[in-house]
């Protein structure tokens, strides 16, 4: 059984609220989970303790048995000192677009035309 330690979207419309979890990477987002491990509240401030919330014994319990974290919760995991750092690299991201590029290439161009008054 594949174990995941993931996000579960609680909260209303436009104010979301995140329990994270322990569970079956089968079941969906929000589905049946196994145990909650903690809260994640985005709406609060970055510098305030009740942002994340965990219950570290529980995580690396499940860490322990193979449950493997998403993206996000690695990185909560990161910052509890949990985890080790593991270096990101996006190369893509500072790559323009399509439609970036050929206006680039437009503007580009007409900057290389002479004037013509």
């Amino acid at each position: 059984m594949a174990m995941k330690i993931r996000l579960a979207r609680g909260g209303s419309k436009k104010r979301p609220f995140y329990s994270i979890v322990a569970t079956d990477s089968r079941m969906p987002r929000d589905g049946r989970f196994l145990e909650k491990l903690g809260t994640y509240n985005p709406l609060l401030a970055k510098d305030d303790e009740k942002r994340i919330v965990m219950n570290l014994d529980r995580v690396n319990h499940w860490l322990s048995q193979g449950a493997q974290p998403t993206d996000r919760v690695a990185r909560f995991l990161e910052a509890a000192g949990v985890r080790p750092k593991t270096a990101r690299s996006n190369p893509k991201s500072a790559v323009p677009g399509k439609a970036m590029a050929e206006r680039a290439a437009k503007k580009a161009a007409r900057a290389a035309e002479p004037a013509t008054e």
